[in-house]
C-alpha cells in the first residue's frame, strides 16, 4: 500500500468487496491493526451502515458512531472515537443504522468527516458495504485516496470482480489492488 502511490501518499483507504461474506471487514481490521503496530496512527471507520461488523470484530460498543457524527458536529469526536487494545489504533463504529445510507455516505458532511479524521491520523481505513450489493462503496470511493478490493478466492466470480472494477472506474476511484481472501493453504 505504501508503494502504491509514491507521489501522493494514501491517507484515506477504502476496503470493499464484490459481495457479502468475502471478508472485507476482517481484512480492513487486520490491515488497520498491522499499520498501527508499524507505528502509524490509524483510525478504522465502519462505514457499512447496512450490516456493520467492525464493532463485533474489535469487541467495541456500537452506541455512538459515524451516524452520530453526521447528525451532530462533525468535528466533535468526543465519545465517538474509541481506543482499541492495539496501540495507535482507534475505531469509529457505525452507530445507529439510518434509512438512507447512500445519501449520508455521499454527503459533503461525510467528506468533511474524512478530511477531519485525516488531520488527526496518519491513515484512515474505511470499511464499506460490498460494491455490487448497493451504491454505498462507489459513493464513498469518491472521498478517499485509494480502494482495496477484497475477493473470496473460492466464491467470487470473475464477472463480479470485473463489474466491481468497472463501477470503481466510473467514479474515478483509484483501485490500488486486490486481496485474494480465503485462499486454501494447500
Amino acid at each position: 500500500i505504501q508503494f502504491a502511490s509514491v507521489d501522493k501518499p494514501i491517507r484515506k483507504l477504502l476496503v470493499t468487496s464484490t459481495g457479502p461474506g468475502e471478508g472485507k471487514t476482517t481484512i480492513a481490521s487486520n490491515l488497520a491493526a498491522v499499520m498501527a503496530q508499524a507505528g502509524l496512527r490509524v483510525i478504522l471507520v465502519d462505514a457499512d451502515l447496512r450490516r456493520p461488523a467492525v464493532h463485533k470484530t474489535l469487541a467495541r460498543p456500537n452506541r455512538n458512531g459515524l451516524t452520530d457524527l453526521m447528525l451532530g458536529d462533525a468535528l466533535n469526536l468526543g465519545g465517538i472515537v474509541q481506543e482499541t487494545a492495539v496501540r495507535n489504533l482507534s475505531v469509529i463504529t457505525s452507530g445507529a443504522l439510518p434509512p438512507n445510507p447512500s445519501e449520508l455516505l455521499g454527503s459533503q458532511k461525510m467528506q468533511h468527516i474524512l478530511e477531519g479524521l485525516e488531520k488527526i491520523s496518519d491513515i484512515v481505513v474505511v470499511d464499506s458495504p460490498p460494491m455490487l450489493a448497493v451504491t454505498d462503496a462507489a459513493v464513498l470511493a469518491r472521498h478517499v485516496d485509494a480502494v482495496l478490493l477484497v475477493l473470496d478466492s473460492g466464491a467470487t466470480r470473475v464477472g463480479a470482480a470485473a463489474q466491481a472494477r468497472v463501477r470503481l472506474e466510473q467514479v474515478n476511484a483509484h483501485l490500488i489492488g486486490v486481496v485474494m481472501n480465503k485462499v486454501p493453504t494447500r
